[in-house]
């Protein structure tokens, strides 16, 4: 995988939330988030909605991540997190 290309979903990075300390988890998250080039992603595993995690990414990524929810609980949640070129939106419609 080069530096500008997406990952493969067998070369996706998986962050297990249930493995991390909670006190750990958001850093390590943004942390990914931070290091992924354009086009890249990563998957979340969670034991619950991870809402507030998403409104500090739209607080401050706005407009550069997508937030793909692959499965909706009730035991688990996996939410898949793209970054996106800074200042592009989806389509402007809605101010995404």
């Amino acid at each position: 995988m080069t530096a500008t290309s997406a990952p493969t979903a067998s070369q996706a990075v998986v962050i297990d939330v249930r493995q991390i300390p909670p006190a750990q988890r958001h850093a390590r998250i943004f942390q990914q988030f931070e290091s992924l080039p354009v086009g890249a992603w990563f998957d979340l595993h969670s034991d619950h909605e991870p809402l507030p995690l998403k409104q500090q990414f739209q607080a401050q990524w706005a407009g550069q991540f997508d937030w793909e929810v692959l499965e909706a609980g009730p035991q688990q949640w996996r939410v898949r997190i793209a970054r996106r070129p800074a200042g592009k939106s989806c389509c402007g419609c809605c101010g995404g």
